[in-house]
């Protein structure tokens, strides 16, 4: 009898433990989001997802794709989405909406974010910009000046020194070739000033990464790098690095970057929270202390602020026009594939 009743208990246990495995599976799943191209060495996007899940209690696997690689992504697994939410940049948002891969989402403090910042109906919204320059190695340049204009980086002394993302799917890439047309005469809908740079750039034979390549900076190996200066603000006070940051003297221009929810993505929910974390008091100070600008000016401190270059700097800095950048997106990409690459 004794036996039997050990029998049936020992059973039962081995029931109930097998009936809690797939809830287990299912807590954790719920647990689960996935954000594509929110690269641990961009933005801070690192500290950004320790952060969530020490907050939130949301497990988010970092992801190095790019803004297009992203776009790209999501269109192809658009009948059984992967992702949850994508970070893009601004002029990227627009073409995502266009293709159908992601959905409106008004998160807390929407209403809040500046008209011209977020699509009207919620499809994508800004949580922060940087400004487009030049991010420096000055011990990498071994004693050759810093260059502080588009047109010195054209100089014979900067061969094999000088290096940028790809445009035909990076979005800082297709912001270079914007930011160099719109400082040398060019608009929006003539892009011919912007190549015609990129293709006499090619003489000084530049380095082309398709990733961030935040870490090929402070490493030396790429001393010139067209980049934000979010990302040489932290090579300089948190990394400690021999780097800093020119705004060209020609000019530049600031760009946003926005989120979305994805359409039909497995884990909604999680989502959504991360949506309204990255734009709550604490998630837009991270991104300020990474040396973003806030799209909630408020939450940047006198101290981080006061590491940036002067005012009198960033008086040469004009805000993108994402929809107008967005238009101009895939003729930027087609026109560097064909003329420059």
């Amino acid at each position: 009898m004794h036996a039997q009743r050990r029998h049936f208990m020992q059973t039962a246990a081995a029931l109930g433990a097998a009936t809690a495995l797939p809830a287990l599976a299912q807590a954790q799943s719920a647990q689960r989001a996935i954000c594509y191209n929110c690269p641990p060495e961009w933005a801070d996007w690192g500290g950004m997802l320790r952060l969530i899940n020490q907050k939130l209690g949301i497990a988010v696997p970092p992801d190095n794709k790019n803004s297009g690689q992203s776009l790209a992504a999501l269109i192809a697994e658009r009948a059984n989405p992967v992702a949850d939410v994508v970070y893009l940049g601004g002029q990227v948002g627009p073409a995502a909406r266009e293709a159908g891969v992601i959905t409106a989402y008004r998160p807390q403090r929407f209403d809040q974010i500046p008209a011209g910042l977020k699509d009207p109906e919620g499809f994508w919204f800004t949580i922060h910009s940087g400004t487009l320059g030049f991010f420096v190695n000055t011990a990498a340049l071994r004693g050759k000046p810093v260059p502080r204009g588009w047109k010195d980086l054209l100089k014979p002394d900067y061969r094999g020194l000088v290096g940028y993302l790809n445009p035909a799917s990076a979005a800082v890439g297709q912001v270079g070739v914007i930011t160099a047309n719109l400082a040398l005469g060019g608009s929006y809908e003539n892009l011919d000033a912007g190549i015609g740079f990129f293709k006499q750039l090619q003489a000084n034979q530049p380095i082309v990464p398709t990733q961030t390549a935040y870490a090929r900076v402070l490493s030396g190996e790429i001393p010139i790098l067209l980049d934000y200066d979010f990302n040489a603000y932290r090579g300089k006070f948190t990394d400690k690095a021999p780097v800093e940051f020119v705004i060209p003297q020609e000019g530049t221009q600031q760009l946003p970057y926005v989120m979305a929810l994805v359409a039909r993505g497995p884990n909604p929910e999680q989502g959504r929270r991360m949506l309204d974390f990255v734009l709550s008091d604490e998630g837009q100070r991270h991104w300020a202390n990474a040396y973003l600008r806030p799209v909630f000016p408020a939450a940047m401190s006198a101290e981080v602020k006061s590491r940036f270059l002067p005012d009198a700097e960033y008086a040469r800095a004009r805000p993108l026009d994402v929809f107008k950048l967005a238009a101009a997106a895939k003729v930027i990409g087609e026109r560097y594939a064909k003329e420059v690459s």
